[in-house]
Protein backbone atom coordinates (compact mmCIF):
# COMPACT_ATOMS: atom_id res chain seq x y z
CA UNK A 1 0.00 0.00 0.00
CA UNK A 2 1.26 3.46 -0.89
CA UNK A 3 0.76 6.50 1.30
CA UNK A 4 0.41 9.52 -0.89
CA UNK A 5 -1.85 11.89 1.06
CA UNK A 6 -0.74 13.76 4.21
CA UNK A 7 -3.63 12.17 6.12
CA UNK A 8 -2.21 8.74 5.33
CA UNK A 9 1.20 9.25 6.95
CA UNK A 10 1.65 6.53 9.57
CA UNK A 11 1.99 7.80 13.13
CA UNK A 12 3.59 6.42 16.27
CA UNK A 13 1.90 7.10 19.62
CA UNK A 14 3.57 7.40 23.01
CA UNK A 15 1.61 7.88 26.26
CA UNK A 16 2.11 8.94 29.87
CA UNK A 17 5.54 8.69 31.46
CA UNK A 18 7.02 7.01 28.37
CA UNK A 19 6.10 10.03 26.23
CA UNK A 20 7.27 12.58 28.79
CA UNK A 21 10.56 10.77 29.45
CA UNK A 22 11.40 10.72 25.73
CA UNK A 23 10.56 14.41 25.36
CA UNK A 24 12.70 15.25 28.39
CA UNK A 25 15.55 13.16 26.99
CA UNK A 26 15.43 15.26 23.82
CA UNK A 27 15.47 18.44 25.88
CA UNK A 28 18.47 17.16 27.87
CA UNK A 29 20.45 16.36 24.73
CA UNK A 30 19.82 19.76 23.21
CA UNK A 31 20.52 21.59 26.47
CA UNK A 32 23.82 19.72 26.94
CA UNK A 33 25.01 20.96 23.55
CA UNK A 34 23.89 24.54 24.15
CA UNK A 35 24.57 25.28 27.82
CA UNK A 36 28.34 24.73 27.49
CA UNK A 37 28.38 28.13 25.73
CA UNK A 38 26.94 30.05 28.72
CA UNK A 39 29.01 32.60 30.60
CA UNK A 40 32.38 34.28 30.26
CA UNK A 41 34.13 30.91 30.28
CA UNK A 42 31.60 29.27 27.97
CA UNK A 43 32.98 27.08 25.22
CA UNK A 44 32.49 27.28 21.47
CA UNK A 45 30.60 24.58 19.58
CA UNK A 46 31.66 23.16 16.23
CA UNK A 47 28.85 21.81 14.09
CA UNK A 48 28.49 20.60 10.53
CA UNK A 49 26.16 22.59 8.28
CA UNK A 50 23.91 21.08 5.61
CA UNK A 51 26.73 21.28 3.07
CA UNK A 52 29.10 19.41 5.36
CA UNK A 53 31.19 22.48 6.23
CA UNK A 54 32.33 23.03 9.85
CA UNK A 55 30.95 26.11 11.61
CA UNK A 56 32.26 27.48 14.92
CA UNK A 57 29.91 29.48 17.13
CA UNK A 58 29.13 30.47 20.70
CA UNK A 59 25.63 31.65 19.86
CA UNK A 60 23.03 29.58 21.69
CA UNK A 61 20.23 29.79 19.15
CA UNK A 62 22.62 28.90 16.30
CA UNK A 63 23.75 25.78 18.17
CA UNK A 64 20.16 24.85 18.96
CA UNK A 65 19.03 25.28 15.35
CA UNK A 66 21.80 22.92 14.19
CA UNK A 67 20.48 20.01 16.30
CA UNK A 68 18.09 17.46 14.79
CA UNK A 69 17.67 14.25 16.82
CA UNK A 70 17.14 10.84 15.26
CA UNK A 71 14.38 9.73 17.65
CA UNK A 72 11.20 11.58 16.58
CA UNK A 73 9.79 12.01 20.10
CA UNK A 74 13.11 13.24 21.46
CA UNK A 75 13.28 15.62 18.50
CA UNK A 76 9.86 17.02 19.38
CA UNK A 77 11.20 17.84 22.86
CA UNK A 78 14.27 19.52 21.37
CA UNK A 79 12.13 21.45 18.87
CA UNK A 80 9.87 22.81 21.61
CA UNK A 81 12.86 24.13 23.55
CA UNK A 82 14.28 25.60 20.34
CA UNK A 83 11.09 27.62 20.06
CA UNK A 84 11.70 29.08 23.53
CA UNK A 85 15.16 30.23 22.43
CA UNK A 86 13.88 31.60 19.10
CA UNK A 87 11.15 33.59 20.84
CA UNK A 88 13.74 34.98 23.24
CA UNK A 89 16.05 36.19 20.50
CA UNK A 90 13.09 37.67 18.56
CA UNK A 91 11.86 39.61 21.58
CA UNK A 92 15.11 40.58 23.29
CA UNK A 93 17.89 39.71 20.84
CA UNK A 94 19.87 37.73 23.41
CA UNK A 95 19.38 35.27 26.28
CA UNK A 96 18.79 32.21 24.13
CA UNK A 97 21.13 29.95 26.10
CA UNK A 98 19.70 31.16 29.41
CA UNK A 99 16.19 30.29 28.20
CA UNK A 100 17.26 26.74 27.34
CA UNK A 101 19.12 26.26 30.65
CA UNK A 102 16.07 27.48 32.60
CA UNK A 103 13.68 25.27 30.62
CA UNK A 104 15.79 22.16 31.14
CA UNK A 105 16.11 22.80 34.87
CA UNK A 106 12.37 23.45 35.23
CA UNK A 107 11.50 20.19 33.46
CA UNK A 108 13.90 18.15 35.58
CA UNK A 109 12.64 19.72 38.82
CA UNK A 110 8.97 19.22 37.90
CA UNK A 111 9.66 15.54 37.20
CA UNK A 112 11.60 15.01 40.42
CA UNK A 113 10.02 12.06 42.28
CA UNK A 114 9.52 14.37 45.29
CA UNK A 115 6.88 16.29 43.30
CA UNK A 116 4.94 13.29 41.94
CA UNK A 117 2.13 13.69 44.46
CA UNK A 118 1.24 17.19 43.30
CA UNK A 119 -1.24 17.75 40.47
CA UNK A 120 0.08 19.22 37.24
CA UNK A 121 -2.61 21.91 37.42
CA UNK A 122 -1.38 23.12 40.84
CA UNK A 123 2.26 22.97 39.74
CA UNK A 124 1.56 25.09 36.65
CA UNK A 125 -0.42 27.59 38.71
CA UNK A 126 2.41 27.82 41.25
CA UNK A 127 5.11 28.23 38.57
CA UNK A 128 3.10 31.09 37.05
CA UNK A 129 2.61 32.90 40.38
CA UNK A 130 6.31 32.41 41.20
CA UNK A 131 7.23 33.76 37.77
CA UNK A 132 5.24 36.94 38.40
CA UNK A 133 7.06 37.44 41.71
CA UNK A 134 10.47 37.02 40.03
CA UNK A 135 9.59 39.45 37.22
CA UNK A 136 8.55 42.09 39.76
CA UNK A 137 11.77 41.51 41.73
CA UNK A 138 13.88 42.01 38.58
CA UNK A 139 12.07 45.25 37.68
CA UNK A 140 12.35 46.61 41.22
CA UNK A 141 16.09 45.90 41.34
CA UNK A 142 17.12 47.17 37.90
CA UNK A 143 19.78 49.84 37.45
CA UNK A 144 19.76 52.41 34.60
CA UNK A 145 22.58 52.08 32.08
CA UNK A 146 25.33 54.68 32.34
CA UNK A 147 28.37 55.34 30.19
CA UNK A 148 30.55 53.13 32.36
CA UNK A 149 28.24 50.10 32.13
CA UNK A 150 27.38 50.43 28.43
CA UNK A 151 30.71 48.96 27.37
CA UNK A 152 30.35 46.18 29.95
CA UNK A 153 27.01 45.10 28.50
CA UNK A 154 28.32 45.09 24.93
CA UNK A 155 31.59 43.33 25.86
CA UNK A 156 29.87 40.54 27.80
CA UNK A 157 27.52 39.83 24.90
CA UNK A 158 30.55 39.72 22.59
CA UNK A 159 31.98 36.84 24.63
CA UNK A 160 33.99 39.27 26.76
CA UNK A 161 35.72 40.81 23.76
CA UNK A 162 36.46 44.30 25.11
CA UNK A 163 37.72 45.62 21.77
CA UNK A 164 34.60 44.56 19.90
CA UNK A 165 32.38 45.64 22.80
CA UNK A 166 34.06 49.04 22.82
CA UNK A 167 33.29 49.59 19.12
CA UNK A 168 29.59 48.82 19.68
CA UNK A 169 29.36 50.93 22.85
CA UNK A 170 30.98 53.88 21.06
CA UNK A 171 28.44 53.63 18.24
CA UNK A 172 25.53 53.73 20.71
CA UNK A 173 27.06 56.67 22.55
CA UNK A 174 27.18 58.60 19.27
CA UNK A 175 23.62 57.84 18.10
CA UNK A 176 22.09 58.25 21.58
CA UNK A 177 19.55 56.25 23.56
CA UNK A 178 16.94 56.33 20.80
CA UNK A 179 19.44 55.81 17.98
CA UNK A 180 19.83 52.82 15.73
CA UNK A 181 22.83 50.53 15.31
CA UNK A 182 23.06 48.00 12.47
CA UNK A 183 25.59 45.39 11.43
CA UNK A 184 27.09 44.90 7.97
CA UNK A 185 30.06 42.99 6.58
CA UNK A 186 33.26 44.93 6.15
CA UNK A 187 35.10 44.92 2.84
CA UNK A 188 38.32 44.30 4.79
CA UNK A 189 39.37 42.12 7.74
CA UNK A 190 38.97 45.08 10.09
CA UNK A 191 35.91 45.74 12.28
CA UNK A 192 34.91 49.36 12.81
CA UNK A 193 31.89 51.66 13.19
CA UNK A 194 30.63 54.63 11.25
CA UNK A 195 27.70 56.99 11.75
CA UNK A 196 25.41 57.91 8.85
CA UNK A 197 22.19 59.88 8.51
CA UNK A 198 19.14 57.69 8.84
CA UNK A 199 15.85 56.99 10.52
CA UNK A 200 14.01 54.19 12.30
CA UNK A 201 10.31 53.79 11.57
CA UNK A 202 7.83 51.72 13.57
CA UNK A 203 6.90 49.85 10.40
CA UNK A 204 7.43 46.08 10.48
CA UNK A 205 7.38 43.35 7.83
CA UNK A 206 3.96 43.14 6.22
CA UNK A 207 4.71 39.65 4.92
CA UNK A 208 7.51 37.10 5.39
CA UNK A 209 7.65 36.83 1.60
CA UNK A 210 9.56 40.14 1.38
CA UNK A 211 12.50 38.69 3.39
CA UNK A 212 15.83 38.69 1.54
CA UNK A 213 18.10 37.63 4.43
CA UNK A 214 16.54 34.36 5.63
CA UNK A 215 19.09 33.75 8.39
CA UNK A 216 18.28 37.07 10.11
CA UNK A 217 14.71 37.38 8.76
CA UNK A 218 15.32 40.79 7.23
CA UNK A 219 14.05 42.48 4.10
CA UNK A 220 17.10 44.38 2.82
CA UNK A 221 17.11 46.67 -0.23
CA UNK A 222 20.23 48.43 -1.54
CA UNK A 223 19.72 51.93 -2.98
CA UNK A 224 15.97 51.44 -3.36
CA UNK A 225 13.65 53.90 -5.03
CA UNK A 226 10.87 54.96 -2.64
CA UNK A 227 7.17 55.39 -3.38
CA UNK A 228 5.12 57.12 -0.65
CA UNK A 229 1.32 57.01 -0.98
CA UNK A 230 -1.02 58.23 1.78
CA UNK A 231 -4.10 56.53 0.31
CA UNK A 232 -4.59 52.84 -0.51
CA UNK A 233 -3.27 51.37 -3.75
CA UNK A 234 -6.26 49.25 -4.90
CA UNK A 235 -4.75 47.42 -7.89
CA UNK A 236 -1.46 46.85 -9.67
CA UNK A 237 -2.52 48.94 -12.66
CA UNK A 238 -2.21 52.12 -10.58
CA UNK A 239 1.55 51.67 -10.22
CA UNK A 240 2.25 49.91 -13.53
CA UNK A 241 4.38 52.76 -14.91
CA UNK A 242 6.39 52.87 -11.67
CA UNK A 243 7.12 49.14 -11.80
CA UNK A 244 8.17 49.32 -15.45
CA UNK A 245 10.56 52.18 -14.63
CA UNK A 246 12.07 50.34 -11.65
CA UNK A 247 12.62 47.16 -13.69
CA UNK A 248 14.10 49.09 -16.63
CA UNK A 249 16.53 50.92 -14.31
CA UNK A 250 17.43 47.62 -12.58
CA UNK A 251 16.57 49.17 -9.22
CA UNK A 252 14.80 47.92 -6.11
CA UNK A 253 11.58 49.49 -4.82
CA UNK A 254 10.34 50.32 -1.32
CA UNK A 255 6.60 50.99 -1.24
CA UNK A 256 5.32 52.94 1.78
CA UNK A 257 1.56 52.61 1.53
CA UNK A 258 -1.53 50.57 2.30
CA UNK A 259 -1.98 48.12 -0.57
CA UNK A 260 -4.68 45.64 -1.51
CA UNK A 261 -4.14 41.88 -1.50
CA UNK A 262 -4.22 41.94 -5.29
CA UNK A 263 -1.24 44.29 -5.36
CA UNK A 264 0.65 42.17 -2.80
CA UNK A 265 0.02 38.99 -4.78
CA UNK A 266 1.11 40.54 -8.08
CA UNK A 267 4.31 41.95 -6.61
CA UNK A 268 5.10 38.70 -4.82
CA UNK A 269 4.72 36.73 -8.03
CA UNK A 270 7.11 39.08 -9.82
CA UNK A 271 9.56 38.96 -6.90
CA UNK A 272 9.60 35.14 -6.95
CA UNK A 273 10.23 35.21 -10.71
CA UNK A 274 13.15 37.57 -10.15
CA UNK A 275 11.56 40.40 -12.11
CA UNK A 276 11.77 42.95 -9.28
CA UNK A 277 13.27 43.50 -5.83
CA UNK A 278 10.54 44.98 -3.66
CA UNK A 279 9.37 45.51 -0.07
CA UNK A 280 6.09 46.95 1.21
CA UNK A 281 5.67 48.68 4.58
CA UNK A 282 2.68 50.46 6.04
CA UNK A 283 2.66 54.24 6.29
CA UNK A 284 4.10 55.39 9.65
CA UNK A 285 2.41 57.47 12.34
CA UNK A 286 -1.05 57.54 13.85
CA UNK A 287 -3.65 59.98 15.13
CA UNK A 288 -3.74 63.66 14.22
CA UNK A 289 -0.03 63.83 13.35
CA UNK A 290 -0.04 60.86 10.95
CA UNK A 291 -0.32 63.08 7.89
CA UNK A 292 2.62 65.23 9.05
CA UNK A 293 4.75 62.14 9.68
CA UNK A 294 4.10 60.83 6.16
CA UNK A 295 4.99 64.23 4.70
CA UNK A 296 8.21 64.23 6.73
CA UNK A 297 9.12 60.81 5.36
CA UNK A 298 8.46 61.92 1.79
CA UNK A 299 10.64 64.99 2.32
CA UNK A 300 13.41 62.91 3.88
CA UNK A 301 13.50 60.43 1.00
CA UNK A 302 12.98 63.02 -1.74
CA UNK A 303 9.67 61.44 -2.79
CA UNK A 304 6.53 63.29 -3.82
CA UNK A 305 3.66 62.36 -1.50
CA UNK A 306 0.64 60.96 -3.37
CA UNK A 307 -2.73 61.43 -1.63
CA UNK A 308 -6.14 61.06 -3.28
CA UNK A 309 -7.78 63.09 -0.49
CA UNK A 310 -5.78 66.09 -1.69
CA UNK A 311 -6.82 65.55 -5.29
CA UNK A 312 -3.89 63.42 -6.51
CA UNK A 313 -4.83 60.86 -9.16
CA UNK A 314 -3.21 57.45 -8.59
CA UNK A 315 -3.51 56.80 -12.32
CA UNK A 316 -1.06 59.64 -12.90
CA UNK A 317 1.76 58.37 -10.67
CA UNK A 318 4.98 58.79 -12.61
CA UNK A 319 8.66 57.93 -11.97
CA UNK A 320 9.43 61.53 -11.00
CA UNK A 321 7.30 60.93 -7.86
CA UNK A 322 9.92 58.51 -6.55
CA UNK A 323 12.49 59.26 -3.90
CA UNK A 324 15.57 57.22 -2.99
CA UNK A 325 17.54 56.11 0.06
CA UNK A 326 20.91 54.43 0.45
CA UNK A 327 19.49 51.33 2.14
CA UNK A 328 16.34 50.00 3.78
CA UNK A 329 16.25 47.20 6.38
CA UNK A 330 12.95 45.84 7.69
CA UNK A 331 12.50 43.25 10.45
CA UNK A 332 9.50 42.06 12.48
CA UNK A 333 9.48 45.30 14.51
CA UNK A 334 10.90 48.26 12.60
CA UNK A 335 12.25 49.63 9.32
CA UNK A 336 15.58 51.46 9.22
CA UNK A 337 16.34 53.80 6.33
CA UNK A 338 19.87 55.03 5.63
CA UNK A 339 19.19 58.34 3.93
CA UNK A 340 22.50 60.00 3.14
CA UNK A 341 23.12 63.72 3.54
CA UNK A 342 20.25 65.84 4.91
CA UNK A 343 18.83 68.30 2.36
CA UNK A 344 18.16 71.99 2.98
CA UNK A 345 14.43 71.28 2.95
CA UNK A 346 14.83 68.75 5.77
CA UNK A 347 16.99 71.17 7.76
CA UNK A 348 14.31 73.86 7.45
CA UNK A 349 11.63 71.38 8.57
CA UNK A 350 13.75 70.41 11.60
CA UNK A 351 14.11 74.07 12.59
CA UNK A 352 10.34 74.61 12.20
CA UNK A 353 9.49 71.59 14.38
CA UNK A 354 11.95 72.66 17.10
CA UNK A 355 10.28 76.08 17.22
CA UNK A 356 6.88 74.40 17.57
CA UNK A 357 8.15 72.20 20.41
CA UNK A 358 9.40 75.24 22.32
CA UNK A 359 6.05 77.01 21.94
CA UNK A 360 3.68 74.04 22.37
CA UNK A 361 1.81 73.72 25.69
CA UNK A 362 -0.11 70.49 25.02
CA UNK A 363 2.02 67.56 26.26
CA UNK A 364 0.51 65.05 23.80
CA UNK A 365 1.17 67.23 20.75
CA UNK A 366 4.66 68.05 22.06
CA UNK A 367 5.45 64.31 22.30
CA UNK A 368 4.27 63.73 18.73
CA UNK A 369 6.40 66.67 17.55
CA UNK A 370 9.42 65.11 19.25
CA UNK A 371 8.68 61.84 17.43
CA UNK A 372 8.68 63.72 14.12
CA UNK A 373 11.95 65.44 15.06
CA UNK A 374 13.54 62.06 15.82
CA UNK A 375 12.61 60.84 12.33
CA UNK A 376 14.06 63.86 10.57
CA UNK A 377 17.25 64.33 12.59
CA UNK A 378 18.11 60.72 13.40
CA UNK A 379 21.37 58.92 12.76
CA UNK A 380 22.31 55.29 12.27
CA UNK A 381 25.43 53.57 13.58
CA UNK A 382 26.81 50.83 11.35
CA UNK A 383 29.17 48.19 12.73
CA UNK A 384 31.16 46.87 9.79
CA UNK A 385 32.39 43.41 10.77
CA UNK A 386 35.48 41.94 9.19
CA UNK A 387 37.29 38.62 9.47
CA UNK A 388 40.20 36.69 8.00
CA UNK A 389 37.97 33.78 6.95
CA UNK A 390 34.29 33.02 6.40
CA UNK A 391 34.25 30.91 9.56
CA UNK A 392 35.76 33.71 11.66
CA UNK A 393 33.43 36.26 10.06
CA UNK A 394 30.32 34.18 10.78
CA UNK A 395 31.29 33.68 14.42
CA UNK A 396 32.12 37.36 14.90
CA UNK A 397 28.87 38.49 13.25
CA UNK A 398 26.89 36.29 15.65
CA UNK A 399 28.58 37.94 18.62
CA UNK A 400 28.13 41.47 17.29
CA UNK A 401 24.45 40.89 16.58
CA UNK A 402 23.91 39.55 20.13
CA UNK A 403 25.73 42.55 21.57
CA UNK A 404 23.73 45.11 19.57
CA UNK A 405 20.46 43.63 20.80
CA UNK A 406 21.75 43.33 24.37
CA UNK A 407 22.76 47.00 24.52
CA UNK A 408 19.42 48.04 23.06
CA UNK A 409 17.61 45.94 25.68
CA UNK A 410 19.74 47.41 28.48
CA UNK A 411 18.97 50.96 27.37
CA UNK A 412 15.25 50.16 27.43
CA UNK A 413 14.81 48.64 30.91
CA UNK A 414 18.18 48.87 32.64
CA UNK A 415 20.51 46.20 33.94
CA UNK A 416 20.82 43.70 36.80
CA UNK A 417 23.82 41.81 38.22
CA UNK A 418 25.07 39.30 35.64
CA UNK A 419 26.51 35.81 35.94
CA UNK A 420 23.12 34.39 36.99
CA UNK A 421 23.18 36.46 40.20
CA UNK A 422 19.97 38.43 39.53
CA UNK A 423 17.90 35.23 39.37
CA UNK A 424 19.83 33.73 42.30
CA UNK A 425 19.06 36.84 44.38
CA UNK A 426 15.39 36.49 43.45
CA UNK A 427 15.40 32.85 44.56
CA UNK A 428 16.93 33.85 47.91
CA UNK A 429 14.85 36.99 48.53
CA UNK A 430 11.31 36.03 47.54
CA UNK A 431 9.00 34.05 49.81
CA UNK A 432 7.90 31.09 47.70
CA UNK A 433 4.90 29.28 49.18
CA UNK A 434 3.51 26.37 47.17
CA UNK A 435 5.16 23.49 45.31
CA UNK A 436 5.12 25.20 41.91
CA UNK A 437 6.74 28.36 43.28
CA UNK A 438 9.42 26.30 45.05
CA UNK A 439 10.11 24.41 41.80
CA UNK A 440 10.67 27.73 40.05
CA UNK A 441 12.86 29.01 42.89
CA UNK A 442 15.14 25.99 42.59
CA UNK A 443 15.24 26.14 38.80
CA UNK A 444 16.22 29.81 38.47
CA UNK A 445 19.50 29.04 40.24
CA UNK A 446 20.55 26.92 37.23
CA UNK A 447 22.15 29.70 35.10
CA UNK A 448 24.51 30.59 37.97
CA UNK A 449 25.39 26.91 38.56
CA UNK A 450 25.97 26.31 34.83
CA UNK A 451 28.26 29.34 34.55
CA UNK A 452 30.33 28.09 37.48
CA UNK A 453 30.56 24.60 35.98
CA UNK A 454 31.65 26.01 32.60
CA UNK A 455 34.36 27.99 34.39
CA UNK A 456 35.60 24.86 36.16
CA UNK A 457 35.09 26.45 39.60
CA UNK A 458 34.43 23.82 42.25
CA UNK A 459 33.63 23.93 45.96
CA UNK A 460 31.94 27.33 45.67
CA UNK A 461 29.24 28.68 47.95
CA UNK A 462 25.96 30.05 46.65
CA UNK A 463 26.24 33.83 47.21
CA UNK A 464 23.62 35.23 49.55
CA UNK A 465 24.59 38.91 49.58
CA UNK A 466 22.57 41.01 47.13
CA UNK A 467 24.46 41.78 43.90
CA UNK A 468 27.56 39.79 44.90
CA UNK A 469 28.76 36.92 42.75
CA UNK A 470 31.85 35.42 41.15
CA UNK A 471 34.12 36.86 38.51
CA UNK A 472 34.77 33.57 36.74
CA UNK A 473 37.88 34.90 35.02
CA UNK A 474 39.58 35.21 38.43
CA UNK A 475 37.39 33.03 40.63
CA UNK A 476 37.01 35.88 43.16
CA UNK A 477 33.81 37.15 44.74
CA UNK A 478 32.86 40.65 43.61
CA UNK A 479 30.08 43.22 43.35
CA UNK A 480 28.82 42.31 39.89
CA UNK A 481 27.62 45.74 38.74
CA UNK A 482 30.73 47.51 40.04
CA UNK A 483 32.84 44.96 38.17
CA UNK A 484 30.85 45.48 34.98
CA UNK A 485 29.37 41.96 35.01
CA UNK A 486 25.77 42.75 34.13
CA UNK A 487 22.75 41.52 32.19
CA UNK A 488 19.96 43.54 30.57
CA UNK A 489 16.72 43.22 32.57
CA UNK A 490 14.69 42.69 29.40
CA UNK A 491 16.86 39.75 28.33
CA UNK A 492 16.60 38.02 31.72
CA UNK A 493 12.82 38.55 31.89
CA UNK A 494 12.27 37.30 28.35
CA UNK A 495 14.40 34.17 28.82
CA UNK A 496 12.46 33.26 31.96
CA UNK A 497 9.09 33.99 30.36
CA UNK A 498 9.73 31.72 27.38
CA UNK A 499 11.19 28.95 29.52
CA UNK A 500 8.11 28.96 31.78
CA UNK A 501 5.79 29.03 28.76
CA UNK A 502 7.30 26.04 26.95
CA UNK A 503 7.67 23.94 30.11
CA UNK A 504 4.05 24.59 31.10
CA UNK A 505 3.05 23.26 27.68
CA UNK A 506 5.24 20.14 27.89
CA UNK A 507 4.14 19.05 31.36
CA UNK A 508 0.49 19.33 30.29
CA UNK A 509 0.95 16.71 27.55
CA UNK A 510 0.09 13.05 28.12
CA UNK A 511 0.39 11.82 24.55
CA UNK A 512 2.97 12.44 21.84
CA UNK A 513 2.11 11.57 18.22
CA UNK A 514 5.07 11.44 15.86
CA UNK A 515 5.67 10.46 12.25
CA UNK A 516 7.21 7.03 11.77
CA UNK A 517 10.66 7.29 10.18
CA UNK A 518 11.25 4.92 7.28
CA UNK A 519 14.88 4.03 6.74
CA UNK A 520 16.25 3.97 3.20
CA UNK A 521 13.02 5.33 1.77
CA UNK A 522 12.77 4.84 -1.96
CA UNK A 523 15.48 2.17 -2.16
Amino acid sequence: MEFTQPSEIVKDLNFGDNAKNKVIEGVDKLAKAVKSTLGASGKCVIYEDQMGKPVITKDGVTVADSVVLYDPVENIGATLIKEASRNTVREAGDGTTTAIVLAESLLKTVNDPKNKGESIRNIKKGIQSGYEKVIKHLSDNSTPVTGSTLKSVSSISCNNDEHLGGIIAEAYEKVGKDGVVLMEESETADTYSEIVDGVQLKCKLTSPHWVTDKDRQLAVLENPLVLVVASEIPNIRKIQSILEHVIKQNKSLLIVAQVSQQVKSALLMNKVKGNIKVNIIDTPGFGPTRRDTIEDLALLTGAKLIDEELGDDLDLIRPDCLGQVVKSVTDNRTTVLTTGAISEGVQERIKDIRDKINNEKNSYIKTRLKDRLAILSGSVGIIRVGGNSKIELKEKKDRVEDSIYAVKAALQEGIVPGGGIALLNAANSIKFKNTGEKILAKSIKSPFITIMENAGIENYELPTQKGVGYDVTSGDKTDMIESGIVDPVLVTKTALKNAVSVVSTIISADCVISNIRIENAGS
